[in-house]
């Protein structure tokens, strides 16, 4: 390590959470400091497409001076010539990546297209024997609220963008391209927030995981005091900042609530997707998120259905971790390989992805009106809307547990230039919740993708 960074690192681990980077970019993209160690060197792999592949070991960086934290790296790129740009995904294991990778169809399109693949490990720590590195990086982040020692805000993260600068320095068989990220819970997160900070990052598609600070994650006085009035027992996550709810455990190490407050607040714009939609756009970055309408970690659908309705989402219906989704739940969406395939092959495409609808609704008498719109010539195939009346709180027991009825979903009707439906309002709700899906199919090389767009999640007063 370079004298200048030792002693940045020293500086950066010693000074107050609350204000700083959390990632220091020239390091993150200095292959000099990889530490790289070769377990698989570059070889050829038969089979129905042909590639090479190598596996390394890299060093991510230290979480504190001496204790590094070193993942491996797996490579694939095409036979015969170097890949632009790849496919990035953190969620493998050791093990499993001893193995070569035997491409799937649609990893089999990309390095036909020229796409190489790049597969690393977003783990908790402990599932590969690294229980008491991860156990001592907790309790110092509960100590100091230092994000360098929190593995979600720092390593994870980092871990995806030094898989970039470990692939890169293999100048023989990568060349810089578009690099798109996907992956699901915390290999969900860590792209959502790699993409912030790292520009070589062009694309994220990311399924339960979190997308924006609603006030629960700000530690908002007023939505814990409703979280906490909810009866039920909350799970580790519920009202988490960017994932397990580390509050108490700040506490009991002798922290405080408005330096949990502050923290959450200082942290957020380095953190949250919804922070960030300007330079995002500006950038040109492609997103999609599954951020599932029963999740753990995507709790606060409600307000993000408010406060950000542009962010493009699917919402599976009862969907999220653990859960089985509504009868009516698409199970014919292929929005994943759509969304890699528009993304890397463009001009192949036929058909785009659909852009958030916008939403309106009046109430007429007995029942409520809703209508979503496209822009002009979106070609959406159809509608389908799920309501579900007085869900409880974003976050709260009941909100995770209590289901949309199955019979609560119905098929919209096109009605000139925007999709209507008319439910019966329960003469004893208080509010209605509800969203829409909307089908369009993609195509590459003839063969269909079905990809579904939702509207924003949208929360109706009723006895207003």
């Amino acid at each position: 390590m370079k004298p200048q960074t030792l002693s940045f690192l020293l500086l950066f681990l010693s000074t107050p959470a609350f204000g700083m980077k959390v990632f220091d970019m020239d390091e993150i993209q200095d292959p000099s400091t990889l530490k790289i160690k070769v377990l698989q060197d570059w070889h050829k792999v038969d089979g129905l497409i042909e590639t090479r592949q190598k596996l390394v070991t890299i060093n991510v960086g230290d979480l504190w001076p001496g204790q590094e934290y070193r993942v491996p790296v797996r490579m694939v790129v095409p036979a015969k010539r170097k890949a632009k740009g790849f496919h990035l995904t953190g969620g493998s294991v050791p093990s499993r990546l001893q193995k070569d990778v035997r491409p799937n169809p649609i990893d089999r399109e990309f390095l036909k297209g020229g796409i190489g693949l790049v597969t690393t490990v977003v783990q908790e720590p402990g599932s590969y024997g690294q229980r008491e590195m991860a156990q001592a990086a907790e309790k110092k982040f509960a100590e100091t609220l230092n994000p360098r020692f929190k593995i979600q805000y720092w390593a994870w993260p980092a871990t995806l963008m030094r898989a970039i600068t470990t692939a890169y320095a293999e100048t023989d068989h990568f060349e810089k391209g578009k690099v798109a990220a996907t992956g699901g819970s915390k290999n969900g997160a860590s792209p959502s927030m790699a993409i912030l900070h790292d520009q070589r990052m062009t694309a994220v598609h990311a399924t339960v995981s979190p997308i924006w600070a609603s006030p629960l994650r700000l530690c908002e006085d007023e939505a814990w005091k409703e979280l906490r009035s909810q009866p039920g027992r909350r799970g580790g996550f519920s009202g988490g900042h960017f994932g397990p709810n580390f509050n108490e455990r700040v506490l009991d190490a002798g922290g405080k609530w408005k330096e949990l407050q502050k923290f959450s607040r200082d942290i957020s714009d380095q953190v949250f997707i919804s922070r960030n939609l300007e330079q995002l756009r500006k950038r040109g970055v492609k997103m999609l998120f599954h951020p599932g309408t029963h999740d753990m970690v995507a709790f606060d659908m409600a307000w993000g259905g408010a406060n950000h309705p542009t962010i493009p989402v699917y919402l599976g219906a009862n969907s999220g971790h653990g859960k089985r989704g509504h009868p009516m739940t698409e199970r014919d969406q292929q929005n994943k390989s759509a969304f890699l395939l528009s993304h890397f092959f463009a001009d192949e495409m036929k058909g785009s992805l659909l852009t958030p609808p916008e939403v309106n609704y009046t109430k007429e008498g007995k029942f409520i009106k809703v209508m979503t719109s496209f822009p002009a010539a979106s070609e959406e195939e159809n509608g389908r809307i799920w309501w579900i009346f007085d869900r409880a709180p974003d976050g709260s027991p009941s909100y995770l547990s209590e289901m949309i009825p199955d019979d609560q979903s119905m098929e919209m009707k096109r009605e000139g230039n925007h999709w209507s439906v008319k439910i019966k309002i329960d003469p004893e709700a208080s509010r209605i919740d509800f969203f829409t899906n909307h089908l369009k199919t993609l195509r590459h090389k003839g063969i269909p993708y079905k990809t579904y767009l939702s509207s924003p999640y949208t929360r109706v007063e009723l006895k207003r």
